[in-house]
């Protein structure tokens, strides 16, 4: 069989495959993409293959959808007075920074050196299937530098590299952190000299888009693509032997929010390494209304979680979350109080027909096998009548009573879905939650207020997340056509930041100050130099450490 065709065709399932885990049932896929030593992803036949459930196939093996955390930066991180600095110099010299986004405009100038050619080391366009995937990779096109570079001495570049940006999110993040200086329209990226690499990913197929009622318009992405992305972005930076700095803006509410998840794991994994950071948007969740935080005190206590559901929503998922100490089951009550009794203990799955509301309901408990620490129960409402559905959940056995609900993020969502009684608290999206990467949220410049939607910390097992924030609101970048755009969100800030991070690289690595660096020390760096008001206490929940402040970094590291 053709494995390329595997990965494109609505025929197949895609799941994760843990090494020496558990693959379900399933024999193993003739076709694999390996990701890294972990894990692999395999294509499976549909044919045949039981329904597409949680209980068939493990909530971890089940790839979770992500989206982009979008809705004078670089004076307010202090940034440029690095760049400027004299005896610094500062601006990205030989270091990769590596984006997992939409694609990039290649032809735009800020992308560009001045004699005309790509600063773009290479570009791996997931959705594109006729020309060659990168070494060790089944699907995709890869273009090199050379290949752009002959492609922009053309009338029309696209006739030779034909990949694109047409949504325009990946030019405008890539701009912020490594975009050419334009004088003309006041805007220069925080490592204009470093390298370039983008993978442009590919939208999801259809039947994880059902699965999950994804709205048709939403920009989708799966899970394993980016984890394939993020490994062909350590492969490319070791052949060109280049430090990697990751930039991660995509996210989802799907997940423990532990840090614990496959992609979680692929990334911990990565920026591990000698001459390897990564930074990744905390959000943009924190005022959508999409998390509960629930505590009961004794066995049989319940508690109420009412969900407001709008007009002509065609489905949503709910997870409660919780350690695997706990023994939880939920209770659901449609809005004309018909009610779907209580999950049994030894039942893990259970469906559920509302009469009166049509609406099929689905309880699921399962296991996390990406951790033994936590459980999840998912619930998803099919064809959800209008008005206050009302989650009953019940303690059987509980240790501390604690647990978790959370709904998509507001981008996948094709309605109105919110908690009646939400927590702002805990919104940081996955990955945002993974322990060695920064995590980074976003504020205002203009007046130094916290950007209101940006996810807020700390992570479900109480490690601190945002580590710090970056400019988020009413950013400048490269949009298309060559045009300058201004965006609001997270993703604006771990742009920023990625481009921080590849200075002190250079400065550690490629002039050879600190050749040793490793993730944890260039962390330390920016929460020691971070921005801190006298009337906070820090860190805390919205600000982590502080406002990143890259020349006070760099002081702190002076005075050492």
């Amino acid at each position: 069989m053709d494995c390329t065709d595997a990965v494109y065709s609505e025929d197949y399932y895609d799941l994760i495959v843990e090494y020496g885990g558990r693959p379900g049932a399933l024999e193993l896929s003739p076709c694999v993409q390996d990701v890294n030593n972990q894990y692999g992803i395999g294509y499976w036949e549909r044919q045949g293959l039981p329904p597409f459930t949680i209980r068939n196939y493990t909530y971890t093996a089940i790839p979770k959808v992500f989206t982009l955390m979008d809705e004078g930066a670089m004076e307010a991180s202090n940034i440029l007075q690095i760049q400027n600095q004299p005896t610094l110099g500062l601006r990205g010299q030989g270091v990769l920074l590596g984006f997992i986004d939409t694609g990039i405009d290649y032809q735009n100038p800020v992308f560009q050196n001045s004699d005309g050619t790509t600063r773009i080391a290479a570009i791996w366009d997931q959705s594109l299937r006729e020309g060659s995937p990168p070494l060790g990779f089944i699907y995709g096109t890869e273009y090199r530098k050379e290949q752009i570079d002959e492609a922009l001495k053309l009338e029309n570049p696209l006739r030779l590299v034909p990949t694109q940006d047409t949504n325009g999110h990946g030019t405008y993040v890539a701009s912020l952190a490594a975009g050419t200086p334009s004088g003309e329209n006041s805007f220069a990226g925080a490592a204009p000299y470093a390298q370039i690499a983008m993978v442009k990913l590919k939208q999801a197929k259809q039947y994880l888009r059902d699965f999950f009622f994804i709205r048709e318009e939403a920009a989708a992405f799966q899970e394993n693509d980016i984890m394939a992305g993020i490994a062909y972005l350590d492969q490319l930076a070791y052949e060109l032997e280049m430090p990697l700095v990751l930039c991660i803006t995509a996210g989802t509410n799907w997940g423990s929010h532990g840090g614990v998840s496959p992609l979680s794991s692929v990334l911990d994994s990565i920026v591990s390494k000698r001459m390897r950071e990564g930074a990744i948007a905390a959000g943009n969740e924190a005022n959508k209304q999409h998390h509960f935080y629930g505590k009961l005190e004794a066995n049989g206590d319940t508690v109420d979680v009412n969900v407001n559901v709008g007009e002509q929503v065609s489905g949503f998922t709910l997870e409660l979350w919780s350690s695997i100490s706990e023994i939880f089951t939920v209770e659901i009550i449609s809005p004309t109080g018909e009610r779907m009794a209580p999950l049994g203990l030894h039942i893990f799955s259970q469906e559920f027909i509302f009469l009166f509301e049509d609406t099929k309901v689905t309880v699921e408990k399962n296991i996390s096998f990406a951790s033994n620490d936590y459980q999840v129960i998912f619930m998803r409402f099919e064809k959800p009548s209008q008005g206050i559905w009302n989650v009953r959940v019940h303690g059987v056995d509980i240790l501390h009573g604690v647990f978790d609900m959370w709904l998509p993020v507001q981008e996948l969502l094709d309605g109105e879905v919110y908690f009646i009684r939400s927590n702002p608290d805990m919104t940081i999206t996955v990955p945002g939650n993974t322990l060695f990467p920064i995590t980074v949220g976003g504020y205002d410049a203009r007046n130094n207020s916290v950007y209101l939607d940006s996810g807020r910390g700390y992570t479900i097992n109480g490690n601190i997340k945002p580590d710090i924030v970056a400019p988020a609101v009413e950013v400048i970048g490269a949009g298309l056509r060559n045009r300058f755009t201004t965006r609001t969100g997270t993703s604006a800030s771990v742009a920023i930041t990625s481009g921080a991070v590849a200075l002190i690289m250079e400065w550690a690595i490629v002039k050879g100050n600190y050749p040793r660096i490793t993730s944890g020390d260039i962390k330390s760096i920016l929460i020691r130099g971070a921005a801190r008001d006298g009337q906070r206490l820090y860190p805390n929940r919205e600000w982590g450490y502080g406002r990143l402040d890259l020349y006070a970094s760099f002081g702190a590291l002076r005075s050492k």
